[in-house]
């Protein structure tokens, strides 16, 4: 009996759940190898196994891993505290940024794999163009309080209030030097 191929459909993925497993880590939006092993459906072992299969597709800016510091930063932020056997992570993970993300696919060789990332690049886009329209907001509020004078002052003041980012979409963690 010949064996059937089973056709994976695309896969949905809630948009918030990709954007909320981004981080900030060392200046750059990253996503955490526990968090895409869960997304492409693998143990976060194999995911990694792949990867270092195939290490020279992922070069220092494609990927990194965490140092102990910001690994223990992290376990705080996500409230992984309990230091059980086999219950959390005991390595800090690696951390992929966009085009570590993209590389993925190539690695990991499934169609899940494809269609978890067209997601991924669908919400590493979508940030992009909330922080370009912020700013561009921001400079043409810039420009009308200029041109108006402190009688919107408070509208003005509630507007900027109203564009800070929700901490949610990209959280800072790690050391941070007297220099930043």
């Amino acid at each position: 009996m010949a064996k059937e191929k089973r056709k994976v459909t695309a896969v949905a993925i809630q948009p918030e759940l990709i954007e909320s497993s981004i981080y900030l880590i060392r200046g750059q939006k990253v996503m955490l190898s526990m968090h895409l092993a869960e997304l492409y459906e693998v143990e976060p072992r194999t995911l990694i196994q792949a990867v270092k299969r195939k290490v020279n597709r992922f070069p220092s800016d494609f990927m990194f891993r965490l140092t102990k510091d910001e690994f223990a930063s992290l376990r705080s932020q996500l409230v992984i505290l309990d230091k059980g056997r086999g219950r959390y992570p005991k390595y800090p993970p690696y951390a992929f940024t966009e085009h570590g993300v993209a590389m993925l696919s190539t690695v990991l060789n499934s169609e899940r794999a494809v269609h978890v990332n067209i997601n991924i690049m669908r919400a590493f886009v979508r940030l992009r163009q909330l922080i370009v329209s912020n700013e561009s907001l921001g400079r043409k509020i810039a420009t009308m309080e200029r041109k108006y004078d402190s009688q919107f002052k408070v509208v003005f003041d509630a507007i900027r209030e109203l564009m800070k980012p929700a901490s949610k979409t990209a959280r800072t963690i790690g050391f941070k030097s007297d220099d930043d």
